[in-house]
């Protein structure tokens, strides 16, 4: 099978049939043989009727539906553990993304041997204040960050071999940060190609301005795990360490002044009156802390099991 389209949505059901006949025609114009899944993200409105609709009139069609709304990223990890394509193609269901750039993705990925082709939409029809501005600052971070130069990690529409989903883990809402996971897992062709963006025909945006700030929490996160999830105690074991050291030496040196100048005859203070001595208890206690998170890192990583995350409702087509 040439091509898996795998489409998260929530409460887009104006938008599936449009959708759909718009992908039927470009898959039709170049003889690909393809799937399309649809992930029903706990949509309210009637958005898994019409996917069961389109299903029955289209074999090409399959979908799953979640119990409640889990998230775009558990949603695109549903999706991709379904997928057989060789190329999987990620989109938006508000036809915000356009299908018309399907074959050139599949073409950079087949053809010029990219591991992930980025959609970057240079002109947006978006709000410039709550969306366009923080967006591009967050790119910004983003690249600082990670070191993945791409224009906008936001966009939906990418395209990756199938071997680069199969083997990196989307979870939380790391689904921003797909290029930083396949980079860390080693695929190292990223590529990034403009896009046309339109703007929305129907209903309303399901993201907000707080998904900006949740984006920088998620960075900090992935570019701590990238670096020390699989080894915490490097980390909080090697701090922890340093601080411990930092107050004993001074615990050590308040004792050793108090003692020279007990035995010399000057006058001397309580060590529980020297500035010194809670500054050194402090980083001792922090110390210990920091040493026991590492350890404690260390034993979850090589006890834990892999949580389910999400629940699935039904599913249509799916074999």
């Amino acid at each position: 099978m040439n091509l898996s389209i795998v489409i998260p949505l929530l409460n887009e059901q104006e938008s599936l049939p449009e959708l759909h006949s718009w992908i039927v025609k470009v898959m039709n114009e170049n003889n690909f043989s393809y799937e399309v899944i649809f992930i029903d993200d706990g949509s309210t409105d009637d958005s898994w009727n019409t996917i069961e609709r389109l299903s029955a009139e289209d074999s090409n069609v399959k979908g799953i539906q979640f119990l409640r709304n889990y998230g775009k990223s558990q949603a695109l990890h549903a999706g991709f553990a379904k997928a057989k394509g060789d190329v999987i193609i990620t989109m938006d269901a508000d036809l915000q993304d356009s299908p018309d750039e399907i074959p050139e993705l599949y073409n950079m990925v087949l053809n010029q041997n990219f591991d992930l082709v980025s959609g970057w939409k240079k002109k947006r029809y978006d709000s410039v204040v709550t969306k366009n501005w923080p967006s591009k600052l967050f790119n910004w971070a983003a690249r600082k960050t990670s070191g993945v130069q791409l224009n906008d990690f936001n966009c939906g529409l990418k395209a990756y071999k199938n071997v680069v989903i199969k083997n990196i883990e989307v979870s939380g809402e790391m689904h921003r940060y797909i290029p930083v996971l396949a980079k860390n897992a080693g695929f190292g062709k990223i590529g990034e190609k403009p896009v046309k963006h339109q703007a929305r025909k129907y209903g309303e945006s399901k993201f907000g301005i707080n998904r900006f700030i949740n984006g920088f929490l998620d960075l900090i996160t992935i570019w701590f795990l990238s670096r020390y999830g699989k080894r915490p105690m490097h980390l909080f074991g090697a701090v922890g360490v340093l601080m411990f050291v930092i107050g004993f030496i001074s615990t050590t040196f308040i004792i050793v002044v108090k003692l020279i100048k007990l035995y010399s005859g000057f006058e001397t203070i309580l060590v529980t009156s020297n500035p010194l001595f809670y500054i050194a208890l402090t980083a001792m206690i922090i110390g210990t802390q920091l040493f026991l998170a590492g350890f404690l890192g260390e034993i979850i990583l090589r006890t834990k099991n892999n949580e389910e995350r999400y629940k699935i409702a039904t599913e249509v087509n799916m074999k």
